[in-house]
């Protein structure tokens, strides 16, 4: 595994507890899709979009745009200074929330994947981190901001690396309401069998590398063809920002130690909290 990035798109550090682990932030996955954009047919020149108001009619430039929000037929202008009013994060951690059983991870609340690289003189809070959650079979549930948004993610083991894969809110995940799976259908055992036969002789190990993009692949024979013509096309690619990254524990040991002291303490003080308080006595005259 390669981060084929050269510059990483988010620098920091895993924090859980008093350790802290210094990182870089890698994109783990790539579209291999071919930008293609419109032309004229008869001599190849660009068609471009024009930012034209639909109210006057006038072109706008950049500086005269704003953002907005329409409901109801009401629309609600934010402008540059509204959105700069919004406090902004920009914390440089990523805080261990919790651990949960990687189970619980259901596959759809995953969005992005991102490698993290250890940053630090030593990777060995780094390795220590990794090889835990592997012998633990846990995900770390995190919280950190990037490009000025407070995410949620799951951070978890990838091979010989660390993986935080973003995770979609609850409310961005839709129900699946259809009236069909509210009837009542009978399977009798035989069919049940049948399919599970069927599951059977199809069952193997999954390797990706045995699978092709079809179109992809085609369309780039296409391309190829095509530039023997002499025709060109040029596409422009965006990197991300590099900052500087966090500092490093140099006693590892004394800060998970101190760690679980402090966890304990935690949990001791809420439980006592939660404890009835006891009634007081009175005495009896004698």
């Amino acid at each position: 595994m390669k981060a084929e990035q050269k510059r990483p798109v988010w620098t920091g550090a895993i924090t859980f507890g008093l350790v802290n682990v210094p990182v870089k932030l890698y994109t783990a996955t790539s579209q291999h899709d071919v930008e293609l954009h419109q032309v004229h047919d008869k001599d190849g020149g660009r068609i471009r979009y024009q930012r034209r108001c639909e109210v006057c009619g006038e072109l706008i430039s950049y500086e005269h745009i704003d953002r907005a929000f329409e409901e109801d037929g009401k629309t609600v202008i934010l402008s540059d200074d509204d959105l700069s009013s919004l406090p902004a994060e920009k914390s440089k951690e990523i805080e261990v929330v919790e651990f949960v059983p990687s189970e619980d991870i259901n596959a759809i609340r995953l969005d992005r994947s991102y490698f993290l690289e250890p940053a630090a003189k030593s990777p060995k809070a780094y390795i220590l981190l990794r090889r835990t959650l592997d012998a633990t079979d846990r995900t770390a549930i995190v919280r950190f901001s990037m490009r000025q948004r407070s995410r949620l993610a799951a951070l978890r083991t990838f091979g010989d690396a660390l993986m935080l894969q973003t995770l979609l809110w609850a409310d961005e995940v839709r129900e699946a309401d259809f009236p069909a799976l509210r009837e009542s259908v009978k399977i009798s055992k035989q069919e049940l069998d049948m399919s599970a036969l069927l599951v059977a002789s199809l069952s193997t190990e999954f390797d990706s590398t045995r699978f092709e993009d079809d179109y992809h692949r085609q369309l780039q024979e296409l391309i190829q063809l095509k530039l023997q013509d002499g025709d060109a096309l040029s596409t422009p690619t965006d990197e991300g920002e590099e900052t500087d990254a966090g500092g490093e524990v140099i006693d590892l040991m004394e800060a998970l130690r101190r760690s679980v002291e402090q966890t304990k303490a935690t949990a001791k003080k809420a439980t006592a909290k939660k404890a009835p308080a006891k009634k007081a006595t009175r005495k009896r005259a004698s």
